[in-house]
C-alpha cells in the first residue's frame, strides 16, 4: 500500500484529529513515512485561527508540492482552512489535490483512495470503535467541538460551528483504550471545556465527566488534566472535583484575554480585573498549591496606553505560573476586524514584548519555586544534552508540549514510564530532576 506523510499545524484539537486520520488510514492500509521523499501522498491538517496560522499552512503546502523529483506529491488539505475558505481554495491551490472541511475527516480513507486511485471497498479492514495511535504517554482527548462566545476578534465559531458536546460514554471509552496502549495522561480539550453536557437533552456537567474519567484511569495510576476553562465554567461543583479527587490534577487553565472591563465588553466577553482576582484568589483559597496558567492578548482595538497598563499590572500582580501573550490579529470575517481604532502594529507589539518580558519573569520565578519537590514525572522523550543523551519529561504542574520539561540524565528509563525525581535546578521555565527510585512523588 502506498505511504503517507503526516502533517499538522496548530493546536492540540487538530494533533486529535490527524491522530484520527491516520488511525483510519493505517487500519485501512496505508502505510506512512516522515520522510517526504518517500510519501505517495501528504496529508496537512490546517489551522487558521490566525492570519499567521493560516500562511503557515499555505506555505507549507507549497513547499511540499515543489518536493519530488520529476513528479508532484499529491496532497490533501484537511482543518481549519478548507472549513474557512471553502470552495475558492481549488481555484488559488491547483497543486492541492483534495480538500477535506473538518466535519468531513472520518471519510479521509474515501479521499485518499480517490486522489491515489485505489478502487476498493473503504469499509473493509477499517476497524470500527475508537481510533487513536498515540504513542507517548499523554493523550488529548476532545470532549466537545465547535463554539457558541462568538468573541468579536475570533473566527472559531465560523470555522468549527456551534457547540456540541461528545458523549461521556464515548469519551470514557476513547480513555480506557488509550491506558490500556501506554498512556499515563490524558488531557481533556475543546474550544470551552467548562460548559461541557450543558447542551444535552438532560443537562451534565463538566465535574461529573471529570469523574467519570477519573474511575477509568484509577486503575491504571493515571493523570487527568483539563484546558481551556473559561471564567464561567469554574463552578463550585468544579472546583470541588478538581481539589478532591486524586487523579484530576490542580492545573487550571483559564485564558481571561484582558482584565479591563471596557476592553472585554468589546470582545463580546465578560468580566473585569476585580472580578478576576476574586475569582483566583477563591480557587488559591479552595485548592492550595495549585498551578494556574492563562492567555492574554495585547492591542485589540480601541485598547489605550492606560488599559494596557492595567492588563501588565493586573499579570503582576496574580503571578500566574504560565501565561501565554497574542498580539491581536484582525481575522476575515470577525467583527473585531472591522472596528474602528485599530492598534498601530508598532504599539501592539511593543506592548506585547512587555507582556512577554513580564510573563517570562513570573514564570522563570514560578518553576524555580518547584525545586526541592519531590515529584512524579512522565518521561515523554529523549534529547541530545550538552552532556550526552538525557530524558526529557513532565510534571503535574507542566501540562505537555505547552509548559516547560523536567531534564533527567539518561539512565536504565524509556519513553512513557513515570518516574520518582528530586527537582534539584531550574533554568527558563524547565527544571533538573534527579530519579531517585519508584516511590510515590506528589
Amino acid at each position: 500500500m502506498p505511504s503517507i506523510l503526516f502533517i499538522t499545524r496548530g493546536c492540540a484539537k487538530n494533533e486529535v484529529d490527524t491522530d484520527r486520520m491516520r488511525a483510519l488510514l493505517l487500519g485501512s492500509g496505508y502505510d506512512e513515512t516522515d520522510d517526504p521523499d518517500k510519501a505517495d501522498l501528504a496529508l496537512i491538517n490546517t489551522c487558521s485561527f490566525l492570519v499567521s496560522a493560516t500562511q503557515e499552512s499555505l506555505d507549507t503546502t507549497l513547499e511540499l508540492a515543489q518536493q519530488g523529483e520529476g513528479c508532484a506529491l499529491p496532497i490533501v488539505m484537511c482543518g481549519c482552512v478548507p472549513s474557512r475558505y471553502g470552495a475558492s481554495l481549488a481555484e488559488e491551490l491547483p497543486e492541492v489535490s483534495a480538500f477535506v472541511d473538518a466535519d468531513d475527516e472520518d471519510g479521509i480513507v474515501g479521499v485518499v483512495d480517490g486522489v491515489l486511485g485505489l478502487e476498493r471497498d473503504v469499509t473493509r479492514g477499517v476497524p470500527q470503535g475508537v481510533l487513536r495511535t498515540v504513542d507517548g504517554a499523554s493523550a488529548y482527548v476532545k470532549i466537545s467541538e465547535g463554539c457558541d462566545r462568538f468573541c468579536a476578534f475570533c473566527a472559531i465559531p465560523y470555522i468549527r460551528g456551534r457547540y456540541h458536546s461528545r458523549d461521556a460514554a464515548e469519551i470514557c471509552d476513547e480513555v480506557r483504550s488509550l491506558m490500556e496502549g501506554g498512556v499515563r495522561e490524558v488531557v481533556l480539550i475543546g474550544q470551552d471545556t467548562g460548559i461541557w453536557g450543558s447542551d444535552f437533552e438532560e443537562p451534565r456537567t463538566l465535574a461529573s465527566l471529570l469523574r467519570q474519567v477519573a474511575e477509568v484511569v484509577r486503575p491504571f495510576g493515571g493523570w487527568v488534566r483539563v484546558l481551556y476553562l473559561q471564567p464561567e465554567g469554574m463552578t463550585e461543583e468544579l472546583v470541588s472535583t478538581i481539589r478532591d479527587v486524586d487523579e484530576v490534577l490542580p492545573y487550571i487553565d483559564i485564558p481571561i484575554q484582558h482584565c479591563s472591563a471596557p476592553v472585554l465588553k468589546r470582545m463580546g466577553r465578560t468580566g473585569s480585573a476585580e472580578e478576576f482576582s476574586r475569582l483566583f484568589a477563591h480557587l488559591r483559597q479552595e485548592i492550595p498549591g495549585m498551578v494556574l496558567r492563562t492567555t492574554a492578548m495585547a492591542g485589540f482595538p480601541g485598547e489605550t496606553d492606560e488599559e494596557a497598563q492595567e492588563l501588565l499590572d493586573f499579570l503582576q500582580g496574580e503571578e500566574f505560573d504560565y501565561c501565554s501573550v497574542f498580539t491581536y490579529s484582525p481575522e476575515d470575517g470577525t467583527h473585531a476586524a472591522a472596528m474602528p481604532d485599530q492598534v498601530p502594529e508598532e504599539a501592539k507589539l511593543e506592548r506585547t514584548q512587555q507582556l512577554i518580558d513580564l510573563t517570562e519573569q513570573l514564570g522563570f520565578a514560578a518553576a524555580e519555586r518547584h525545586v526541592g519537590e519531590r515529584v512524579r514525572v512522565i518521561i515523554d522523550g529523549v534529547e541530545e544534552g550538552g552532556d550526552g543523551p538525557e530524558l526529557v519529561g513532565h510534571a503535574w504542574f507542566q501540562a505537555p508540549d505547552s509548559d516547560g520539561v523536567v531534564h533527567i540524565e539518561s539512565g536504565g528509563h524509556a519513553v512513557g514510564d513515570v518516574v520518582t525525581c528530586d527537582l534539584v535546578d531550574s533554568f527558563t521555565y524547565d527544571l533538573v530532576g534527579e530519579v531517585v527510585g519508584d516511590g510515590e512523588g506528589a
